[in-house]
């Protein structure tokens, strides 16, 4: 490291893009895990590309992953990045304009031969021409290094191929003073038993830093700090990870057995992936034929008594609709994780959106309400996918968990909280026959009574006809449909009892409250943060109980001029504001299949501040 020169960053922007066969989520989650180890907060937005095969050197083939660290609060991945690697010239291209002025580029030369330079558009040559004059770009052949460093060991040429983005990590652990050692155990993990593969990605990691190391062409490199997080201990977690396990948790809490039962969609199937691994923990997983076969499996497991789950986005919870309201109308806990994504139908696999909303409040026939959480972060997924579980058991409901592919694939430091600290959420089964009947109501929750089948004499009618009061029996007087539509409403609104009050971030009352759920959470508070500190009045309040709201929450809409509602659709939160309380909120929206960037926000609250 002779005549090179440390500089201390209170945080960084990093964006790896190239080819979706290049390995750029590997590069990403590697640089990120190890990120974490050291003690820096983080937020990051893996950015897939649409097409699952698309051809190698086009704009629409290209996989992108983006991390936010720093020794400072991190809620975002970054409205901007301040280094970009990019693998060929369709990386650059698509993402150049999120690089900030005077930003550091790192190309693979081998990118921009004649062939790629066409795939991307260019019309002449970006590195060769002044186009990216007012950035810093350096220029590495990483594809012919990383042949270097391999050809003694007789590889194919699609397998030193496929090793150069460990060229690009180990650049970038020397450049931000990453160690590699993190790295360097998963690959022995990974690749124990493929000795070759093994030995070529090993040899390329170390190669990336020695390269660094020693060229001429970096004289600056960097360093941040740890960030100063609450004490304890935590790991790198996705919002799908979180998710299974908060899942896996509020199972051993209630003392139950896990049942999923889940066709595979994206962005949900991780969830689906990651529970399949802890059958020693009472879990099982079914991957089911379709959608609909796929939650009245869940159905029928929490009918047997385990806590049935079912995962999926936006399209199977259409499927899923009429099967929704038999669980709403036996009156069985379940939990529905939708983990959403852009729409309508098929719509945008791999992008992200707030789409859903209206769906999990109206999405069946006739008067079936669910209770809606949703989570704010991905770390936030465990807190809220459990409490989902609880409210399920306690009230015998359906209940929906709202995520989304933001914050599902996106990571961020978690601290593992203290199992034995987490509530008890046991399970209550009904076992004595003298005096059960199906649908007697408990006076607080107004939940009906549990009964695992075989248990003698609490033999009963289950099944999607509506139910006459008290006896469970098929019935269909009007005013004993009325009678049961009204309870089911009033239980569910009686939840309100029993989750916590609306909790503004900042002042109680004042010009503008910026009122969001889900993943607009990092953006708002980041953009609100740099409002006061500005000295204006503006306040945040996030939402995590969507259904029912939470019992205060008109009181404190009543307390700002303003009301403004960021989403990632066209209005769907801002609906149900308006017709609940009559607060001209002001919808600002976004549909583009990306996060909001704290900028967009933090200028949407100057036009309301100017008037």
């Amino acid at each position: 490291m002779a005549g090179k020169t440390l500089k201390t960053l209170e945080e960084v922007t990093i964006r790896f893009a190239g080819d979706s066969g290049d390995g750029m989520q590997l590069t990403g989650t590697q640089f990120t895990n190890t990120t974490a180890i050291l003690g820096n907060d983080l937020s990051t937005l893996p950015d897939f590309p649409a097409e699952i095969r698309a051809p190698q050197g086009t704009l629409f083939g290209v996989s992108g992953f983006q991390i936010h660290f720093g020794s400072t609060e991190i809620n975002t991945p970054g409205d901007s990045c301040d280094v970009l690697v990019a693998m060929n010239a369709a990386a650059l291209k698509v993402n150049l304009g999120s690089l900030v002025d005077g930003g550091v580029i790192i190309v693979n030369t081998d990118g921009f031969n004649d062939k790629n330079l066409k795939l991307a558009s260019y019309q002449n040559n970006p590195l060769k021409d002044s186009s990216l004059s007012k950035y810093q770009v350096f220029e590495v052949d990483i594809s012919k290094l990383t042949a270097l460093a391999l050809q003694d060991l007789g590889l194919s040429s699609k397998l030193v191929d496929r090793s150069k983005n460990f060229f690009a990590l180990g650049l970038m652990y020397w450049l931000y003073n990453r160690p590699m050692d993190s790295t360097l155990d998963w690959l022995k993990k990974k690749f124990g038993n493929k000795p070759e593969i093994l030995e070529a990605n090993t040899r390329v990691l170390k190669a990336g830093w020695n390269y660094g190391e020693t060229t001429e062409m970096f004289a600056v490199r960097y360093e941040v700090s740890p960030a100063k997080l609450t004490p304890g201990k935590y790991r790198n977690i996705t919002g799908n990870q979180a998710t299974a396990w908060g899942l896996m948790a509020a199972a051993k809490k209630a003392k139950l057995d896990l049942f999923l039962g889940s066709y595979p969609i994206t962005p949900a199937s991780d969830i689906l992936h990651e529970l399949s691994m802890y059958k020693q923990f009472g879990v099982k997983t079914f991957q089911a034929e379709d959608e609909i076969a796929g939650i009245t499996s869940a159905i029928g497991a929490s009918f047997g008594g385990a806590l049935g789950v079912t995962t999926t986005s936006g399209p199977g919870v259409a499927l899923k609709g009429e099967a929704l309201g038999l669980a709403v109308m036996v009156e069985l806990p379940l939990v529905v994780c939708n983990i959403q994504r852009g729409g309508p139908s098929t719509g945008l696999p791999t992008k992200t959106e707030q789409a859903d909303l209206l769906q999990a409040l109206y999405g069946r026939n006739g008067e079936a309400p669910i209770p809606i959480v949703a989570a704010a972060t991905p770390a936030d997924c465990f807190q809220m996918v459990f409490e989902a579980s609880r409210i399920a058991l306690k009230y015998m409901t359906p209940v929906f968990f709202l995520s989304d592919g933001y914050l599902g694939n996106g990571s961020e430091p978690w601290l593992i909280p203290d199992y034995n600290s987490m509530p008890d959420i046991s399970a209550k089964f009904r076992t004595e026959a003298e005096g059960f009947l199906p649908y007697l109501r408990d006076e607080a929750t107004l939940s009906r009574p549990w009964a695992v089948p075989g248990t003698p004499g609490l033999e009963h009618r289950i099944g999607g006809l509506e139910k006459q009061n008290i006896t469970g029996n098929v019935n269909y007087e009007p005013a004993n449909h009325e009678l049961m539509i009204k309870l089911r409403a009033e239980k569910i609104e009686r939840i309100t009892n029993d989750i916590p009050l609306a909790e503004v971030e900042g002042d109680k009352e004042g010009d503008i409250l910026v009122v969001g759920w889900g993943s607009t959470y990092g953006a708002i508070r980041t953009a609100v943060t740099r409002h006061r500190e500005k000295g204006n009045s503006v306040s945040h309040l996030h939402l995590r109980y969507l259904n029912p709201l939470p019992k205060n929450l008109g009181e404190v809409l009543y307390k700002f001029k303003h009301v403004l509602v960021p989403e990632l659709n066209l209005g769907q939160l801002v609906k149900v504001l308006r017709a609940k309380y009559l607060v001209p909120a002001i919808g600002f929206n976004k549909v583009q299949g990306l996060p909001f960037k704290a900028i967009e926000i933090e200028k949407k609250i100057d036009e309301i501040v100017k008037g």
